[in-house]
């Protein structure tokens, strides 16, 4: 039990000891004059986890004028893009890095399998798209990698676009070849 000099020697002590930790603490602060502290209460509440029917998480992706629409599942790491398998859709190798960026630094490569459907824009956009799509559904499926996933910046769209050509130019700034003659 606890003694005089109100030492601990047991968890069950403590109660005994402190009674209403929170509640004489605040009654301290006021007769101190003092704003009382709110108890330490986690910052952001725990999301939930977003499925559809069949157990999967939705996600849509952007990127430049591409728009993917991606279907996350548990299974094997198959990527499937448009009724393909990504290493046909994506022949470059560093596209095919683009798309598997989420899964290296969630440390989930070869546990989810992947069915997308990508219109519009080029294959360059398409992957970013497809990248922006995984990590939104990764972030749907496992809310606790969504952090992880954000720190490394997947989840907000890269609004980037091709500028727009003006009036009186050869391209969007560029101007035509200057002749003296």
């Amino acid at each position: 039990m606890a003694d005089e000099n109100n030492t601990v020697s047991d968890l069950a002590d403590l109660k005994t000891i402190a009674g209403d930790a929170p509640a004489a603490d605040a009654a301290v602060a006021a007769e101190n004059g003092e704003v009382a502290a709110a108890p330490a209460t986690p910052t952001m509440p725990l999301r939930e986890q977003e499925l559809d029917q069949y157990g999967r998480a939705y996600a849509t992706g952007r990127r430049k004028d591409a728009t993917a629409r991606v279907w996350l599942k548990p299974g094997t790491g198959k990527i499937t893009v448009n009724g393909r398998d990504q290493e046909v859709y994506f022949a470059r190798p560093t596209l095919r890095l683009v798309i598997n960026q989420p899964f290296t630094i969630t440390e989930r490569e070869g546990q989810y399998d992947i069915i997308a459907t990508v219109r519009g824009g080029g294959l360059s956009g398409q992957a970013g798209a497809v990248k922006h799509g995984i990590s939104q559904a990764l972030a749907k499926y496992e809310p606790t990698l969504r952090a992880t996933v954000k720190a490394a910046g997947f989840l907000t769209r890269d609004s980037r676009v091709v500028e727009r050509k003006k009036y009186g130019r050869a391209k969007a700034r560029r101007s035509f070849q200057f002749s003296k003659r």
